[in-house]
């Protein structure tokens, strides 16, 4: 059976991005969203060492199917640009060679409850006379302070919390939450930009920081053209498939074969769509005029458009928007997106050596002087850099190393 990705360009480790060139980030986060955090970092060129539980490792590693030659996809979606290390933080071992760790470590990320960061001594609060440098980063669910604070969380929980589940499906469904993992891949992307904001405020200061994010906040603030519309109106927004908008029509219709999608954003463009499909006289109607118009009268402003582009195929149309610079899109699944040329001319699509053997993966999409290519390893097998730190960062004997694996605090090579 070939597999999807096996169609994809091979792109081989690269120097990549060098922004956070010479950043020691330490990663004791597991699952989605701090994973994803520091591959952020690391794809903007900082040394990311993981963490992970020795003969388990990351939760993420157990998430399937679907795994690729033993490996979790899931996993390997978002822990590239890293090593691995396995260490037993739980015991006092453990969190000796820890501490040894963070003795040259710019930036510590964990996803643990203030009560477990406590009992490991491993708060803020406990770390920062030490480590009077250390940028301290916290993904949470619900945050360092507050009654949820030691709640657990997972993204279904955060949407849910966060609004964004009730507004999202059809009015008629049961509340549905984002195909993707949002308040995971949204927190992490906070944690990471807050986690620049520390790095460059250090430069100022001198001192560390910490960074507290939390996936409720995270998600809360994306709906936040929601909420502002509701404080400000009394209005309560209710999910409707797409089919509501401020913008007056701005939702997916059927074509002769196929949907789309359509954004009338302006007057300018309400009037290129009409003079686009042959009538532009219905533009002009001054009941029409203005966004407020038009959502007044959307209903049958919809009921018109919908008989017109059940006409013509939906790439007709979309050839003949493009043309006339009028917005609008297919309604892709996901196979169709990788297969998106203009996605894998820019190789946002590919395939890299591993310790799994090949596997995909999904670019950054962030263009810097003209560059755009970031892998420069693989994300990792589990411990696979555990002997190396050791003996290179810090200069333990083989003695000592011996020591750590017979107690079972690290892994056997």
């Amino acid at each position: 059976m070939t597999l999807p990705y096996q169609h994809l360009p091979h792109v081989q480790a690269a120097q990549g991005f060098s922004h956070f060139e010479g950043i020691q980030v330490l990663d004791l986060s597991t699952s989605v969203a701090g994973p994803y955090a520091t591959q952020l970092l690391g794809d903007f060129g900082a040394t990311v060492l993981k963490i992970e539980k020795p003969g388990t490792g990351d939760d993420a590693r157990q998430w399937g199917p679907p795994f690729l030659n033993g490996a979790s996809l899931w996993f390997l979606s978002v822990n590239r640009n890293k090593h691995s290390m396995a260490l037993d933080i739980s015991k006092p071992e453990g969190l000796e060679v820890l501490m040894s760790l963070l003795e040259t470590t710019d930036v510590l990320v964990l996803n643990m409850t203030p009560r477990v960061q406590d009992k490991l001594g491993l708060s803020f609060a406990k770390l920062q006379e030490r480590f009077p440098r250390l940028i301290h980063a916290s993904l949470t669910g619900f945050g360092l302070t507050g009654a949820r604070s030691d709640h657990p969380c997972y993204d279904l929980i955060a949407e849910g919390y966060s609004g964004i589940m009730d507004l999202t499906g059809e009015s008629e469904s049961d509340p549905q939450k984002v195909g993707t993992p949002a308040a995971d891949m949204l927190a992490g992307q906070d944690l990471a930009m807050a986690v620049m904001a520390a790095i460059h405020g250090r430069v100022r200061t001198g001192k560390g920081s910490s960074v507290d994010v939390s996936m409720l906040a995270t998600m809360t603030r994306f709906t936040a053209p929601r909420v502002v519309a509701y404080l400000g109106s009394d209005e309560v927004p209710r999910r409707s498939g797409g089919k509501d908008s401020v913008i007056a029509i701005y939702q997916v219709f059927d074509t002769a074969d196929a949907q789309l999608s359509l954004g009338l954003g302006n007057d300018a463009i309400w009037t290129r769509f009409w003079q686009a499909v042959g009538d532009p006289a219905f533009a002009q109607k001054p009941e029409y005029a203005g966004n407020a118009g038009r959502r007044t009268h959307r209903p049958a402003i919809v009921a018109h458009i919908a008989q017109v582009l059940a006409t013509r195929p939906r790439d007709e149309w979309l050839a003949l928007f493009a043309k006339n610079r009028i917005p609008a899109g297919p309604i892709n699944r996901v196979d169709e997106v990788t297969k998106d040329q203009e996605l894998l001319a820019k190789e946002f699509f590919y395939k890299s050596a591993s310790g799994y053997g090949d596997i995909p993966q999904v670019g950054l999409g962030i263009t810097i002087d003209g560059q755009h290519h970031v892998h420069r390893q693989a994300p990792p097998t589990l411990g696979q850099d555990t002997q190396a730190v050791l003996r290179e960062r810090l200069n333990l004997s083989p003695e000592q190393i011996r020591a750590l694996q017979q107690a079972k605090i690290v892994n056997e090579p």
